[in-house]
């Protein structure tokens, strides 16, 4: 299971860390992405971390202002959100993908095992 938190209301140029904590999984044989959905949008890929934390890919929207990291030991990934923009509004998920592979993230929606029940982010202008 995947449990997101840490959203809210912000102003834009304000800052939020969402997490994401799994449980009844070795949580390092996963690779983990965060996703969003606006309302009346497609839900649409935002950052992904490989299952050992070595490699991170980014949507070029948010690229340079959102950093995913993660902590295995604690069963978490977390994604912290800088400069924020009211473009950012969404409802953010996380999502999980098995793999043996440690180097590798993924980018579609359709490639992950596993969803959270996401987290409303809101930034005001």
């Amino acid at each position: 299971q995947l449990q997101a938190s840490g959203g809210g209301l912000v102003q834009a140029g304000g800052s939020l860390r969402l997490s994401c904590a799994a449980s009844g999984r070795v949580f390092s044989n996963f690779a983990v992405g965060w996703f969003r959905q606006a309302p009346g949008k497609e839900r649409e890929f935002v950052a992904a971390v490989s299952r050992t934390g070595t490699r991170t890919y980014y949507v070029d929207s948010v690229e340079g202002r959102f950093t995913i990291s993660r902590d295995n030991d604690k069963f978490a990934v977390y994604l912290q959100m800088n400069s924020l923009k009211p473009e950012d509004t969404a409802i953010y998920y996380c999502a999980a993908k098995f793999t043996l592979d440690a180097y590798h993230y993924y980018t579609g929606p359709n490639e992950y095992d596993y969803w959270g029940q996401g987290t409303q982010v809101t930034v005001s202008s």
